[in-house]
Formats: structure tokens, C-alpha cells, sequence
């Protein structure tokens, strides 16, 4: 054992192949307890991850069974075929009607506004973005937009009642001080950094190869974006549009602010109109006793709110699921 050197004095054969047996051994165990260490916080992280998506779960059930029990009881007063065919909203009145399609023409008028407005200004500033801003421009404008769409929609809604509407009432004689026009006018641009980022987002992921095959062909840039762009992100420009078409009937500041709160079936712009969140929020003040039909009206709305937002959402992931099938 002399010739090993591994040690300055002799060692019999049997000590030191039991020794340099257990070295392995003993750095193996040092790292063991850290081994089980970071197992266990995995999986503590895990457990807290599951715990919170069980309550985002829950609470969605939760909310969903509160509407479908409410509007329930609301239905056993008052019939589903006066909800759908009385021609006023005057719940809180001794002779009360329900007709819901007061309120849900109102909510369509000032969102068709809005995506007039939104549409093309969004898909203008993210071919923009997308296709002739250079980098650096892109990642100041980028953020810029995000920042705008998180601006209050309080803000919004006091913009559109202090600002706009003296102005139309300059080139629109007759224009109430409370109407559809401007609550849609300020609401198309509270949802178009929406509709310009995720536009933006689908417009810059379609590939490279696309638009160069364009342009080996002889097509002009303008050409390639109308005729191999656009149609390639058209299930992201979709997306996005039926987003911002979700939020513009979910939005309620502006319009409870700008557009007034006065229940009138037609799509007139020009005059005070009330939508199905308006109303809620009128509901929810106080006034109303709670447990009255007065009251339980707010469900059958919030029903009929979230009925039309899922169908939105269900139609936009059969479109966006239907033309990724046919460009992947």
C-alpha cells in the first residue's frame, strides 16, 4: 500500500478499501437532506398553486350558481315571455313592465359606436406597429398603448360628459347633454389600445417566410399586408375584436356617466338611453329594497349579460380555432 500514496502511514488492505468505499457514500447522504428539501417546497408551491386555482374555480361557480337561483325566483313572478316582448323597462314603477330589450338595445347601440370607432383606429395602429414602425419607435409606442388602456374608466366617462359632448352640441343641434353618441364615441377609445396591442400581437407572430414569399412574387408591401398578412392573423384580429366587443358591453362607468340613465327602446344617439349595466349600478345604490322583484331584477340582467358575453366568447374560439386549423 506504500506505492498509493493516498495516505502518509501504512494502512492494511482491508481499512482502506472500507474508507474509500464510504467516501462516495458519505457526499451522497450530505446532499440527500437538500434534496428532500426542495421536493418538499415543490410541492408545498404546487399545493398553493392548485389551492388558488380551486378558488378562482369555486368562485366563478359560485357566482354563476347566484345568478341562475336569483333570476330563478325572478322568472317565478314574472313570466319569460313579458321579460322578452313588454316594449318599456319601468321595474321600479307601481305598473311595472320588463321589457329587457330596452336595455339591451341601448347596450348594443353605444357598443356599435364603439367598435366603429375602435376597429379601424386599433388595426391601423397595429399594422402601424407591426409593419412600418421601426424598433425602437415600437417599444416606446407598445407600452404607450398599455399604459392608455389602463387609464379609469371614471375618467373616461366624466371626458365624455365635460368635453365631449359640448363639443358635438356645437356641430349636432338638439344633442342632449346625456346621450348614446358620445358615451360610444369615448368608449370605442377606451377599448382601442385593447384592440391595437392584441391585434399588434397577432399581426407581428405571423411568420417571416410569408412576407418575404410576397415579395420574391413581385407584390408591394401594401399588397402583402392586404393579401398574405392580415388574412394570416385574421383568427388574432378576430380574437381581439370580440374582446373588445365583450368589454364595451361589460363596461359600465362610462356609460352610466356619459350616456344617462333613461330606458327607451330605438337607436337613437342623440338622446339619453340606458344600458343593462347602467341599470345594475342604478339597483345597487340602495334604494331598492333588498329581497323585492325591484331588486331581483339586477340578476335577470346580470344573467342575460353574462348569456351574451359567453356566447361572444364561445363564437371567438370556434373562429380563432377554425382559421388556425387552415394556416397552421
Amino acid at each position: 500500500m506504500e506505492g498509493k500514496g493516498a495516505f502518509p502511514f501504512r494502512l492494511s488492505p482491508l481499512i482502506y478499501h472500507v474508507m474509500t468505499l464510504e467516501l462516495p457514500l458519505s457526499r451522497s447522504n450530505l446532499w440527500q437532506p437538500r434534496r428532500q428539501l426542495s421536493e418538499r417546497m415543490e410541492l408545498a408551491v404546487k399545493a398553493i398553486f392548485a389551492l388558488f386555482a380551486l378558488v378562482s374555480i369555486a368562485t366563478t361557480i359560485g357566482i354563476v350558481l347566484t345568478l341562475i337561483f336569483e333570476t330563478i325566483e325572478f322568472f317565478q313572478a314574472v313570466p319569460l315571455w313579458k321579460f322578452l316582448t313588454d316594449k318599456q323597462w319601468t321595474p321600479l314603477f307601481a305598473n311595472a313592465q320588463f321589457g329587457i330589450f330596452v336595455l339591451i338595445s341601448a347596450t348594443f347601440l353605444t357598443s356599435v359606436i364603439a367598435i366603429a370607432i375602435a376597429l379601424p383606429l386599433g388595426l391601423l395602429a397595429a399594422i402601424c406597429l407591426s409593419e412600418y414602425a421601426s424598433p425602437q419607435v415600437r417599444k416606446w409606442l407598445k407600452p404607450g398603448l398599455e399604459i392608455l388602456a389602463g387609464v379609469p374608466t371614471v375618467v373616461y366617462g366624466y371626458f365624455a360628459l365635460l368635453f365631449v359632448t359640448p363639443l358635438l352640441q356645437n356641430f349636432i343641434p338638439g344633442l342632449q347633454g346625456f346621450n348614446a353618441l358620445s358615451a360610444g364615441l369615448v368608449l370605442g377609445i377606451s377599448i382601442t389600445p385593447l384592440v391595437a396591442s392584441l391585434s399588434e400581437d397577432a399581426i407581428y407572430a405571423v411568420p417571416r417566410s410569408l412576407r418575404e414569399g410576397a415579395y420574391a412574387l413581385g407584390a408591394t408591401k401594401r399588397e402583402t399586408i392586404l393579401a398574405v398578412v392580415l388574412p394570416a392573423a385574421l383568427s388574432g384580429i378576430v380574437a381581439s375584436l370580440i374582446l373588445a366587443i365583450s368589454r364595451a358591453i361589460g363596461e359600465t362607468m362610462i356609460v352610466t356617466i356619459a350616456a344617462g340613465q333613461n330606458p327607451r327602446l330605438g337607436l337613437n344617439p342623440f338622446v339619453p338611453v340606458m344600458t343593462m349595466t347602467a341599470f345594475i349600478v342604478q339597483v345597487s345604490l340602495g334604494d331598492t329594497p333588498a329581497g323585492s322583484l325591484a331588486y331581483k331584477t339586477i340578476f335577470a340582467v346580470g344573467m342575460t349579460l353574462f348569456l351574451i358575453t359567453l356566447a361572444l366568447n364561445i363564437f371567438s374560439f370556434w373562429f380563432v380555432r377554425r382559421f388556425r386549423e387552415k394556416y397552421e
